[in-house]
C-alpha cells in the first residue's frame, strides 16, 4: 500500500478559511463578486467570479428545486497568481442525509470513470459562472476567465456537499482542461462515487487531501456498500484522549461536528499557530 502523504496543515487551514468566507454570502444573493478583494487566512485574493448552482432539493423541502444560488468563488492570489476554487456546503445537506436514496449515475464528464451519486452529479452539472442557466460551466469557463495575473497553480477546495462537488470538479479539471494537476482539499465530504470512480480519481488527481472529523456523520455517507472514498484521508479527533480522563473538545451534536469552523478549530490545534475559535454554540 502506498505511503499516505502528510497533510500540509497550514495550507489546509488557509484554504478552509477561504471556503469559510463563502458562507458569509447568503445563497439567494446572486450578485457576482467579480473584482472584489478579500483576505482569508492571511492571504489576499481578488475574486474572478462567483459560482452558481441549482440548490439541492429534497423530499422534505421540494420548494428549493431549481432555486439558483451562489455556492462558491473562483479567486486569484494577488501576490502569486495562484487560483483557488472554493465551494461551500448547502443548508440542505442534513435533509439530504435523511431523504437520499443514494442512486448512482455514470460519471458524466469522463467515460469509464465509474458512477457517482445522482444528486451530487445533478448539482455539479448545474455549476455555472453566471446566474443565468445558459452561463458557461465552471470547467468550460476556466480557460477563458479574465484572471488579473498569469495563472500559477490551481487548488479546488470545498466543505460538506461542497467537498463532493470539489471532488467532481477536480477530476473534471484534471482530465479535461490544461490545468491537469490541481491540488484538492475537502472538509467533511461525503463519499462521491463508486469504487471505480474513486480509483479513477486517485490515479488522475495526484495531490488531494480529504479531511474528516471522525465523529462527523456526513463523511460516513453514502454507505460503503456501493460507494468508496477517494484516497488521502486525514482524520480529526474532537476528543482529547491524553491526559486522562478523555475530554470533549467540541459539543457532540450533528451540526457542531460537521461545522467548517469546528474543522478549522481542530486543525489549528495541530498547527502550532494560533487556535481558531469554535462557534459559541459548539463549545463543550
Amino acid at each position: 500500500m502506498p505511503t499516505q502523504p502528510p497533510l500540509n496543515v497550514t495550507e489546509a487551514i488557509q484554504f478552509g478559511q477561504l471556503v469559510n468566507t463563502t458562507y458569509a454570502t447568503q445563497p439567494g444573493d446572486l450578485t457576482n463578486a467579480a473584482g472584489q478583494s478579500l483576505t482569508a487566512g492571511g492571504v489576499d485574493y481578488t475574486v474572478v467570479t462567483t459560482i452558481y448552482a441549482n440548490d439541492l432539493a429534497t423530499d422534505m423541502n421540494p420548494s428549493r428545486v431549481d432555486d439558483e444560488v451562489s455556492i462558491g468563488l473562483i479567486c486569484q492570489v494577488d501576490q502569486s497568481g495562484d487560483v483557488v476554487i472554493a465551494i461551500r456546503g448547502t443548508e440542505g445537506i442534513l435533509e439530504w442525509i435523511h431523504d437520499a436514496e443514494f442512486l448512482q449515475v455514470p460519471c458524466p464528464f469522463l467515460v469509464g470513470a465509474g458512477h457517482t451519486e445522482d444528486g451530487f452529479t445533478d448539482m455539479y452539472e448545474s455549476l455555472r459562472t453566471g446566474a443565468a442557466p445558459n452561463s458557461p460551466t465552471v470547467v468550460g469557463a476556466l480557460p477563458n476567465l479574465s484572471f488579473p495575473k498569469s495563472v500559477g497553480s490551481v487548488t479546488v477546495c470545498g466543505h460538506s456537499l461542497g467537498g463532493a462537488l470539489a471532488t467532481l470538479l477536480a477530476l473534471d479539471v484534471a482530465a479535461n482542461t490544461a490545468f491537469s494537476n490541481p491540488a484538492v482539499y475537502t472538509y467533511g465530504s461525503p463519499r462521491t462515487g463508486d469504487s471505480l470512480f474513486a480509483g479513477t480519481y486517485d490515479q488522475v488527481v495526484k495531490n488531494s487531501s480529504r479531511i474528516a472529523n471522525r465523529i462527523d456523520i456526513v463523511p460516513a455517507l453514502p454507505p460503503p456498500i456501493d460507494y468508496e472514498h477517494v484516497l488521502n484521508p486525514y482524520e480529526l479527533n474532537p476528543v482529547r484522549l491524553v491526559p486522562l480522563p478523555p475530554k470533549e473538545l467540541v459539543k457532540s451534536n450533528v451540526a457542531c461536528e460537521h461545522s467548517l469552523q469546528t474543522y478549522l478549530y481542530l486543525l489549528s490545534l495541530q498547527s502550532g499557530g494560533p487556535t481558531l475559535p469554535l462557534e459559541p454554540a459548539c463549545k463543550p
